[in-house]
């Protein structure tokens, strides 16, 4: 068997658990179900390795190459393109590829060709059908509308939020998958957080958000910060305008739009396993220290695909997050934001030194926003005699 062979068995089963169905051109029914993929459909420029057809309109296309072509899979681009704009033979009726894919038996690239200035990202798998389907209904697409967030009414921040969600818009804008808020501890991070999932939701046309937590009681905290949570443009409270839940099994609503969870909660979820609730009360670094220090690795799960969540909030980025919990955070395609007060080496690099706000604990003192302490040095007459005592042993 060929590289190219191997990859293609890998490409046909990834595209099976998203929903394809699979079809030589000699077994030709684009109405067999609302996703079809095609292998050597041809075009005026040649057979393009994978066609994608949704409701028997072809939308997209796959390129296929063998595991060594790596990261240089990018070079694919523009033969995928070149097929993207060819004329597809047999089609009557009006059609556009909108989407693209360059796919080893290790590594896909997707490319949605809609998104302004667009450009290819890593993705865990294929999108499933149905999803496709959204996508080509909806008005315009989420990176798109991220362009047009409105000015934040500033009633009631501190200047170092209004900052940082200032600052998150313009990353989202620039189509930056991921950003990093640093802020003080007690400074407003959770409702700085809440305020761009707000914006997120309403302006930027996510369909659903992943609040990621440390353990059980800060998820229950948050929480309540979600529901008290009104914005300054709408007189109704958050809840009334979408729906937060605490996942506290392994079912996740799909008509909430804010998932409050922890990640060792999220990572059994995604491999179907029940989590006892006490595992929630450990956090997540504690706990990877001590069942192991390998990563997590997770699998496909068709009933979460990887484009379940838009965006993920990362409540205080821990450094396991960055290995043993990775994948978590790799499955799913979103934009990332990660908050901590106290970001480490690895934490910039991981957020690709994208620090869309610095609000320090001693800038939050000098700003009145913490308290600094004082310390007194209280003198006795024990410390007098240098810590000597009398024959009673008093």
């Amino acid at each position: 068997m060929t590289p190219e062979q191997k990859a293609r068995l890998s490409i046909d089963k990834k595209l099976e658990q998203s929903g394809w169905t699979v079809q030589d051109l000699k077994q030709l029914n684009p109405m067999a179900s609302l996703g079809i993929a095609v292998r050597e459909f041809p075009t005026n420029t040649g057979p393009v390795d994978y066609a994608l057809f949704v409701n028997g309109k072809p939308v997209g296309v796959i390129e296929a190459k063998p595991s060594n072509a790596g990261e240089n899979i990018t070079t694919v681009e523009e033969q995928s393109a070149r097929y993207a704009n060819s004329t597809f033979k047999w089609i009557k009726t009006e059609y556009s590829i909108r989407f693209a894919y360059e796919a080893t038996d290790k590594l896909i690239r997707f490319t949605d060709y809609k998104d302004i200035k667009f450009r290819s990202r890593t993705v865990f798998s294929f999108h499933r059908p149905e999803t496709l389907e959204l996508l080509l209904a909806s008005q315009d697409t989420i990176r798109n509308n991220m362009k047009h967030f409105p000015p934040l009414d500033e009633t009631g921040f501190r200047k170092c939020q209004i900052n940082a969600i200032q600052n998150l818009d313009n990353s989202f804008a620039n189509n930056r998958p991921k950003a990093l808020v640093q802020m003080a501890t007690g400074a407003g991070k959770t409702f700085t957080a809440i305020t761009a999932a707000y914006r997120l939701l309403k302006y930027g046309k996510m369909n659903r958000i992943l609040f990621l937590v440390d353990t059980k009681s800060l998820g229950e905290q948050a929480e309540r910060e979600f529901l008290a949570y009104t914005p300054n443009d709408d007189p109704r409270s958050f809840s009334q305008l979408y729906g937060v839940r605490r996942l506290k099994s392994s079912y996740i609503p799909s008509d909430v739009q804010i998932c409050i969870s922890t990640i060792q909660r999220m990572y059994s979820i995604l491999k179907g396993e029940e989590l006892d609730e006490s595992a929630e009360e450990t956090s997540f670094a504690e706990y990877a220290t001590a069942n192991t220090k390998a990563p997590k690795e997770v699998v496909y799960n068709a009933k979460y695909p990887p484009e379940f969540f838009d965006c993920i909030i990362v409540d205080e980025c821990h450094r396991s997050i960055y290995n043993v919990w990775s994948q978590v955070l790799s499955y799913f395609d979103s934009f990332i934001i990660g908050l901590t007060a106290t970001p480490d080496k690895r934490t910039f690099a991981f957020f690709d030194e994208n620090i869309v706000s610095e609000y320090p604990r001693e800038q939050a003192i000098i700003d009145g926003v913490n308290v600094g302490e004082d310390i007194f040095l209280i003198e006795t007459e024990i410390t007098k005699k240098r810590g000597t005592s009398d024959e009673a042993g008093d």
